[in-house]
């Protein structure tokens, strides 16, 4: 794999795994923008893990204390750290159910059109921009509940259709039902620690015969620039939304539906 497409790789992996725009749809849209083949699960594994180490690093107080908080249930209490570690499970059960479930009937390449990250992109991309419209902020991510955990994971499982955006239908569901927006992408990002691992763990089952000594370098490599690019996105956007609504984002994913809609059907 040649080094500048692993880094455009890489960064456009890290931009887009925290940003509300669908990093999954991006990487899929690369291969064909750019004439090479597909760059195959195992770099699209590399590259989730580089931008996984990215968001520990940035959350890392709130890591460890859901860590805390997972010895705690085990320990038999019942605090604020154990109920985050609690709903961070409990919102990740959906996405795994689905996902096999997927994997064992139409299985996810049956996904990967540009027509659909088109309508994905297009629509999602309106719900956001309702949600963060209408959606009042009367809610912290303290206030987070086990069935608020469960709504959440049950948002998260549209994040399996490319062009939907992980983080962005879950940063929808929270403004829908009232979180801040800072809280909102917080409790995002924190869910997206278990289902990239889990996900991490089923891909591998796939990648493993595949695997080799250069594929393992450019993994690495791949790995190493998501992680940068991605802590310098959650960096960024967690400042902006301080200041900025989700509407820049809303826009760009308008005109990239649009222009994928015009590509797929022209």
């Amino acid at each position: 794999m040649p080094l500048w497409y692993l880094i455009i790789l890489a960064v456009l992996q890290g931009v887009t795994e925290f940003l509300p725009i669908s990093s999954s749809g991006h990487l899929v849209l690369l291969p064909a923008l750019s004439g090479l083949d597909d760059q195959g699960t195992f770099l699209d594994v590399a590259v989730h893990v580089g931008s996984l180490g990215a968001v520990v690093l940035y959350f890392r107080q709130d890591v460890a204390a859901a860590m805390r908080g997972t010895a705690g249930i085990l320990g038999g209490r019942r605090g604020s750290e154990e109920r985050l570690a609690l709903g961070l499970f409990v919102a990740t059960i959906p996405v795994i159910l689905f996902g096999l479930a997927l994997k064992l009937t139409i299985g996810t390449d049956a996904l990967r059109s540009v027509a659909l990250i088109g309508w994905t992109t297009l629509i999602f991309g309106l719900v956001l921009g309702a949600a963060d419209r209408w959606g009042r902020e009367v809610r912290r991510a303290e206030d987070w509940s086990l069935r608020h955990a469960v709504i959440f994971g049950l948002w998260q499982m549209l994040a399996l259709i490319p062009g939907t955006s992980r983080s962005g239908i879950v940063i929808t569901g929270g403004r829908a039902l009232g979180y801040t927006r800072e809280d909102a992408a917080r409790l995002s990002m924190l869910m997206s620690i278990p289902t990239i691992i889990a996900s991490g763990a089923v891909l591998s089952l796939d990648v493993a015969a595949e695997a080799n000594m250069a594929l393992f370098v450019d993994g690495a490599l791949a790995a190493l620039f998501a992680f940068g690019s991605a802590l310098l996105a959650l960096t960024l956007m967690m400042r902006l939304l301080k200041s900025v609504s989700f509407t820049p984002y809303v826009i760009y994913r308008i005109i990239l539906g649009t222009g994928l809609l015009i590509w797929a059907y022209s």
